[in-house]
């Protein structure tokens, strides 16, 4: 009989593992996009973690280009262009990074770090330099600080004439071909998906809880499933025995397309980024209200089980990953309080609250020139950290959603009815 209830036990755990955020402190996690590990660990203590916030969601902590371009200087976009797995970026070096780990898991604030898997650089002039002085030639697909070869890349496998998707309604294309020309990694190598592995695994071991993973729509699942069932249990050092990684993985559908979210389902969460859009939609009137009493699958979204859900993120914000001007953003303050709050309390899927900084928009043919703009800095491109008013908002171009306290009044609303159905609307 004790086998009997152990085996049953055993499978409703793994039946749950990659889709469990592993929170203890509260439900919703926050994106510090841009932030440094030192100023994640302070938040994590003086605020998140008194504010009911389950955790943070950090940008890619890895080795990746230095981006100085004749006008485009250190923007936010070249995090998204890795060299190699070491732990060492703008927002700090690797014994920082631990350090934050440890300090938010010691107030119940867990961490997911930005894994930027898919590709390596695009092509940059042999000598440009990265911030942790890994060495790279792009043009021969050469990575010594992984090490990754030309071998180990889709070129073999991506057939248009460019080396870059020129089809989106071709899911071949869109997965063996480079994204924006980015050097596509191949993932059915066992190579390749050893020494992601690898980099997941010691971030593992520094003690996170899981991870967004970047791109996903752009490989195949079957790949993606090997290299997550390769990965350790989490540190028991902060979580108890047996406990697996969250797996959120950015799968940009909006309809329309051969690849959609549900293919990626069985892995782990995936981002749901139709709930932004319509829910923009209707805040910004040009939908009812009303109409939101089945949102969720009643709307066609994934199932609440799998959905990790958000109104705005750094992509869409920015114009990018679908939504247009119907997105919500921090530039409509009133509409984007209004959103979040019913984001929150509505039984929908697992929540990401947006935590921005501002940059000058420069609108010409729909299209924001400055959207490429990086984090605060100082004159040598330091980032510049977030400072607070008397009433805990922050200052200058920090946006900090996180803090308005509309938003952070909800964060624990949400802690404190999570698990209750919503048994009426009126």
């Amino acid at each position: 009989m004790h086998t009997v209830v152990g085996f049953l036990l055993l499978c409703a755990a793994a039946a749950n593992a990659q889709w469990d955020a592993n929170v203890v402190n509260g439900q919703v996690i926050v994106h510090l996009f841009e932030w440094k590990w030192e100023d994640i660990a302070k938040e994590c203590e003086n605020f998140l973690g008194p504010k009911g916030f389950g955790g943070v969601q950090t940008s890619p902590p890895n080795e990746y280009v230095v981006a100085m371009q004749d006008v485009v200087k250190r923007p936010w976009w070249e995090r998204y262009q890795p060299v190699s797995y070491k732990i060492v970026s703008r927002s700090g070096d690797e014994n920082a990074f631990r350090d934050m780990v440890q300090r938010c898991n010691a107030v119940g604030v867990r961490i997911y770090p930005d894994a930027v898997i898919n590709h390596m650089t695009g092509g940059w002039p042999w000598g440009t330099p990265s911030v942790g002085g890994s060495s790279f030639n792009s043009g021969s697909e050469d990575y010594p600080g992984v090490p990754y070869s030309a071998w180990d890349f889709n070129d073999g496998n991506c057939y248009t004439g460019s080396g870059s998707i020129e089809n989106y309604q071709d899911a071949t294309q869109v997965r063996n071909c480079k994204l924006v020309g980015l050097n596509d990694l191949n993932h059915s190598k066992v190579y390749v998906r050893q020494k992601i592995q690898e980099y997941l695994n010691h971030l593992i071991d520094i003690g996170v809880a899981g991870f967004r993973v970047d791109a996903c729509k752009h490989m195949w699942p079957g790949d993606l499933q090997t290299i997550f069932s390769g990965l350790k249990n989490l540190n028991t050092d902060y979580f108890p025995p047996g406990s697996r990684a969250m797996i959120f993985q950015e799968v940009i559908d909006q309809g329309g397309e051969p690849i959609t979210a549900n293919e990626y389902t069985g892995i782990g969460r995936v981002t749901e980024f139709k709930y932004g859009l319509k829910l923009g939609i209707a805040f910004r009137g040009n939908d009812k209200l009303m109409y939101l009493k089945n949102f969720g699958e009643g709307w066609g979204f994934l199932d609440r089980a799998y959905s990790l859900v958000f109104v705005d993120n750094h992509d869409n914000q920015r114009g990018h990953g679908g939504g247009g001007d119907q997105i919500l953003t921090f530039r409509v303050p009133r509409l984007y309080k209004m959103a979040t709050a019913f984001k929150l309390a509505w039984p929908y899927g697992f929540t990401r609250i947006m935590s921005s900084y501002n940059w000058p928009q420069d609108i010409q043919n729909g299209h924001d020139n400055n959207d490429w703009i990086g984090p605060p800095h100082d004159s040598n491109y330091n980032i510049i950290s977030p400072t607070f008013g008397a009433d805990g908002a922050c200052r200058g171009d920090w946006v900090c959603e996180h803090r308005w306290r509309q938003i952070y009044n909800m964060v624990m609303f949400r802690k404190v009815t999570h698990g209750e159905w919503l048994p009426k609307w009126s």
